[in-house]
């Protein structure tokens, strides 16, 4: 029985040694956890569908960068080229009803948001005012559904016209008529100015008519200059004599005065880009970025330096108006890695973010301070001239049900400017299927 005594104390002083042994363990790693190397840690993965650019790609390898090992983002692209903006919006759509929580991170054309708005994560929680009062407000108004934010910008658009500064110079009377331009010339005299430039071959005016938003946002702005409204009021009117006065526009421009051409009616903003630099055309209703997507496209700086930017033509008895536009970005509500999707759309709108995604491809900043440094704006001159575009802004109606009734009204405008049908018929057949259901 002796002999057992030392066994059980040795026993013991094992356990108890172990015991500390482990305890020390966990200490440590409870203490000094985070001075593990990184490069064993496993990152969050975020998954965000948007058309990446260049600018998202700096900015997203930037991101992974500084927060290695513990969140990486994960780039989806869904380019532009490769996706009209109408399947965007469905693939989107798809993905979020089937609540899969593989994907954190999107982004929606800013007349989305109330469409999308029951699929995302509330951001007022995350948001702080003071971090809200740095977006420019024509970027942040698009971010609220019924009182609640639910979106951030990431980068805002503006209608404008290009045109070429190297083929109007030689017309005898240049300098009155680019300080008409440049000031926004009225619709009258932009079609003497065609009518009298006709004998060209090349293209007068170029805009985006095929049955999409892009040709929507040329009707609202038009609707917008005669100071009216589209889509108010319970049942819909669609067919007022503002309406009929800026569908009549596009459809004579292309059948009485021809200055824009037939093929138009097929095209989107890309077509017409292409279409511009190919066919010598004079004049082109674009956004911001025309300029720095030539460069990257062609590897060429000389073109954009012949092609000037103006606000769009108005109507004389009217106002200046130009649709704004751009992607707003939203936090799926099904996705697992919230707090970290938040850190990286905080990550896109700071300031030295926002100054790269416009250098590097000509997206117009959403914070506020680019616009207050003086020493910037002095380097970069054009965002003076859109400084004072956003005065002039207008905003296609911000309904749930918008899509739909773009959708809608769009195809009959197309189906007008194609010479299919009368102005009259188009809006009044728009109206009756948006009322009718």
């Amino acid at each position: 029985m002796n002999n057992l005594k030392p066994n059980i104390k040795t026993f013991y002083f094992s356990v108890t040694a172990i015991t500390i042994l482990v305890l020390s363990v966990f200490i440590f790693m409870y203490l000094f956890g985070n001075l593990v190397d990184t490069k064993t840690q496993t990152p969050k993965k975020i998954y965000f569908a948007d058309n990446i650019s260049n600018s998202h790609k700096y900015a997203i390898e930037k991101f992974n960068e500084l927060h290695k090992g513990k969140i990486e983002v994960v780039p989806i692209d869904l380019s532009f080229e490769k996706f009209q903006t109408n399947e965007r919006k469905e693939l989107l759509m798809r993905y979020l009803r089937s609540r899969s929580d593989r994907l954190d991170i999107f982004s929606v054309d800013q007349i989305w948001t109330p469409r999308f708005a029951k699929f995302v994560e509330p951001l007022s929680n995350y948001i702080s005012t003071n971090e809200r009062d740095n977006i420019i407000p024509y970027a942040l108004e698009s971010c609220f559904y019924k009182g609640q934010l639910v979106a951030l910008p990431l980068y805002i658009d503006i209608s404008i016209m290009y045109y070429r500064k190297d083929l109007l110079e030689k017309l005898h009377n240049y300098k009155e008529i680019k300080k008409q331009i440049d000031s926004s010339i009225t619709w009258e005299n932009f079609i003497k100015l065609g009518l009298q430039m006709k004998n060209t071959e090349m293209p007068f005016y170029l805009f985006q008519a095929e049955a999409f938003e892009g040709l929507m946002c040329s009707f609202v702005e038009l609707i917008e200059s005669q100071n009216s409204k589209i889509l108010e009021g319970e049942p819909l009117k669609l067919n007022t004599p503002e309406a009929n006065k800026a569908l009549q526009l596009l459809v004579d421009l292309v059948n009485k005065y021809k200055l824009s051409p037939q093929d138009i009616t097929n095209y989107k903003e890309y077509d017409t880009y292409y279409y511009f630099i190919d066919s010598g055309a004079i004049f082109l209703r674009g956004w911001p970025g025309f300029h720095k997507w030539y460069e990257l496209k062609y590897n060429d700086k000389s073109f954009p330096q012949k092609v000037g930017i103006a606000p769009l033509p108005h109507f004389s008895y009217g106002s200046r108006k130009s649709i704004v536009g751009g992607w707003n970005l939203m936090i799926s509500k099904y996705s697992t890695k919230k707090n970290e999707a938040v850190e990286f759309i905080k990550f896109l709108i700071q300031e030295d973010i926002q100054k790269k995604f416009y250098e590097l491809g000509g997206y117009l900043p959403i914070n506020k301070k680019i616009y207050e440094d003086k020493n910037y704006l002095s380097r970069n001159r054009e965002l003076n001239f859109y400084k004072s575009i956003f005065k002039t802004y207008a905003r296609r109606p911000f309904l749930e049900k918008y899509t739909r009734y773009s959708d809608i009204i769009s195809y009959y405008l197309n189906r007008a400017i194609k010479n299919e049908i009368s102005v009259k018929d188009a809006l009044s057949l728009a109206e009756k299927n948006i009322n009718t259901e």
